[in-house]
């Protein structure tokens, strides 16, 4: 059954994916698709294990995760097998034109926080798993600074 529930999410997250690159950018790959798969599978599995953290440490270690996936998959997709499917060297920051500062903010502030929330979700509708807090809490416990 575990096998089954994280087929599904990842099934889910790289549809997602997939659809959200066709919608920013009019096209996209396949291996786009298993990125978010993955991005989403373990953004959740990693949520599981690490819920005693705050929100910001869990969306930190997601970005990384999913940044060390785009990275990988560009370096074999892009630079191994020449397929050009996306370029970031004319971008700020960015590490041999497959990751850059401008998407890990995205990442960071935007899409691990809702991979937090949706997980939870998405396995309380599915799978009749704990209630997730609303999408809401998840932001502003992003947001909250404490000096």
């Amino acid at each position: 059954m575990k096998i089954l529930k994280n087929l599904i999410i990842f099934i889910i997250g790289g549809s997602a994916y997939y659809l959200i690159e066709i919608l920013y950018d009019g096209s996209s790959h396949y291996s786009m698709a298993i990125v978010g798969g993955l991005s989403f599978l373990i953004g959740g599995l990693l949520n599981e294990k690490t819920s005693k953290l705050s929100v910001k440490k869990q969306a930190l270690i997601i970005t990384i995760v999913i940044l060390a996936l785009e990275y990988i998959t560009g370096c074999i997709v892009n630079k191994r097998l020449g397929l050009n499917v996306w370029d970031y060297s004319d971008m700020l920051c960015n590490l041999h034109g497959q990751i850059c500062l401008r998407f890990a903010l995205i990442w960071f502030f935007i899409f691990s926080p809702l991979i937090i929330w949706l997980d939870d979700y998405l396995r309380h509708i599915l799978f009749k798993e704990h209630k997730p807090p609303s999408i809401i809490q998840v932001y502003k416990e992003l947001l909250k600074f404490k000096l």
